[in-house]
């Protein structure tokens, strides 16, 4: 059997898994139950949820006691970009070339020669293309169409992504002109006031990650990713901008990551709203950092 045979099969192999997961957590596991054995797995601790403290416990809680159907509307990739205009102006979005409702539409010929396929209704549901004279579109569709059948809220119970119609959108490909990775800033807000700010680097060789204070200090809190301090990533030019953009589009929630990307130094692009950092399972370092933002999240009243 030739390599390419036998990476294939395992492709293959990999899908079949993947699969039989999805159905397992869709059809055998009742909210809470998942949620602690996901906690005890991951954290090697039971999960609290009658007295929460810690980040990952309150993240949990909010995912079993609280609802919020603008938090539904926000977390939808294509929806969301209402709620930007709104906010603070139509300006911050990257440009939208289409949206398709199935896979199907997808004219390829049509589009330009780079672009970003995204899945609205989940995470992780992104093809990157930098050329589409170089993607085996065949097998992309193929992956894409997986991503239409999947609920993404069966794997995380993160019910944010439950009610979403599930679409692609195509934006623009944006790249820095002197660099090919293009720095993003992701802004920890607790009811409408940003407290850190995470920046992810080597995500495809050696994943690091720096999290910073709105001073742009480097702290020595390391979420799932180890922090590197010999990295050097120098205070955006517009920080206190995207301070104050976070805090528009925060204001409404008791917790959410405002993610920004900004292009060429003072470019200032939307990226997303994530409810649930990490599914509420990250590993923090040092462990009482941990509780040092679950002081931040003050919880709501259930209402679920």
């Amino acid at each position: 059997m030739s390599i390419k045979q036998k990476l294939k099969n395992n492709d293959q192999i990999v899908d079949f898994y993947k699969d039989l997961k999805y159905l397992y957590f869709k059809n055998f596991n009742s909210d809470q139950r998942l949620l602690k054995k996901q906690f005890k797995k991951r954290l090697n601790r039971d999960l609290d949820l009658d007295n929460p403290i810690k980040f990952n416990d309150k993240l949990q809680w909010l995912k079993l006691n609280w609802y919020n159907s603008l938090a539904t509307q926000c977390a939808d990739k294509y929806e969301v970009r209402k709620f930007v205009e709104e906010k603070i102006g139509k300006q911050y979005l990257n440009e939208l070339y289409a949206v398709y409702d199935s896979v199907d539409q997808i004219e390829i010929n049509k589009l330009p020669k780079s672009f970003v396929l995204k899945g609205t209704h989940g995470s992780g549901f992104n093809l990157i293309c930098k050329n589409k004279d170089e993607i085996n579109w065949k097998k992309s569709f193929k992956r894409m169409r997986k991503w239409m059948n999947k609920n993404y809220y069966w794997f995380n119970r993160e019910w944010v992504y439950k009610d979403i119609k599930p679409r692609i959108i195509c934006e623009k490909y944006l790249e820095e002109v002197d660099s090919n990775q293009l720095k993003d800033y992701k802004f920890f807000c607790f009811n409408g006031e940003p407290k850190l700010i995470q920046v992810d680097f080597d995500r495809y060789s050696n994943h690091k990650r720096n999290i910073y204070d709105l001073n742009w200090n480097l702290t020595d809190i390391e979420i799932v990713y180890p922090r590197d301090e010999s990295q050097y990533i120098e205070r955006p030019y517009n920080l206190e901008l995207m301070i104050e953009l976070s805090k528009t589009l925060s204001r409404d929630f008791p917790h959410v990551r405002v993610d920004f990307y900004v292009l060429n130094n003072n470019e200032i692009y939307f990226g997303e709203l994530t409810f649930f950092h990490e599914a509420g399972v990250g590993r923090f370092n040092p462990p009482s950092s941990e509780e040092i933002m679950g002081n931040w999240l003050e919880l709501p009243k259930s209402n679920s």
